[in-house]
């Protein structure tokens, strides 16, 4: 797979794309980790948001990954989420498992989810009837963000598995 390494300023030019078709006012905006906090972060200052949550899932890699269910490391309670419209942001839908398990948490809580990414990767998708509701870009290349990149001795490599 052919990987594409971003500058912040890729990343200025991707949410410059991406605000725009964020129609409407959301309650509140939740970020997945850890891609999606530093996007999340700069929509809700930009949408002006005030009402920020944490989502944290973690799927069992030893597990076929089709199969695996998801542990919820950091969650909302159902009552912050129950009757709100809730902007879920995340970096990247590559096979859409984890933006769509959160969706799914927030439904069942009665809240009123809308996704969005900024690298969208129809290819890999394990969901080919859905997808995100806004996105700056389709892709099938590897994306290494800038908040990925090498900082003083501290380097996980994407591909790394998570020891919990």
């Amino acid at each position: 797979m052919e990987e594409e390494i971003l500058s912040w300023h890729d990343v200025d030019r991707l949410i410059d794309e991406l605000l725009p078709q964020v129609a409407g006012h959301f309650d509140a905006l939740m970020m997945i980790t850890r891609g999606g906090i530093v996007p999340g972060g700069i929509i809700a200052e930009a949408l002006d948001i005030k009402y920020v949550m944490i989502a944290a899932v973690h799927f069992v890699s030893s597990v076929e990954k089709r199969l695996a269910w998801p542990t919820f490391l950091q969650f909302p309670q159902d009552a912050l989420l129950r009757e709100r419209r809730v902007l879920i942001v995340d970096d990247i839908w590559d096979n859409g498992r984890t933006i769509m398990t959160v969706r799914g948490r927030v439904e069942s809580a009665g809240g009123r989810p809308e996704l969005a990414v900024l690298h969208y990767k129809p290819a890999k998708s394990l969901f080919p009837k859905d997808r995100p509701d806004y996105f700056a870009a389709v892709t099938d290349r590897w994306i290494v963000y800038p908040w990925e990149m090498r900082r003083g001795n501290h380097f996980i490599h994407p591909l790394e598995p998570i020891n919990l």
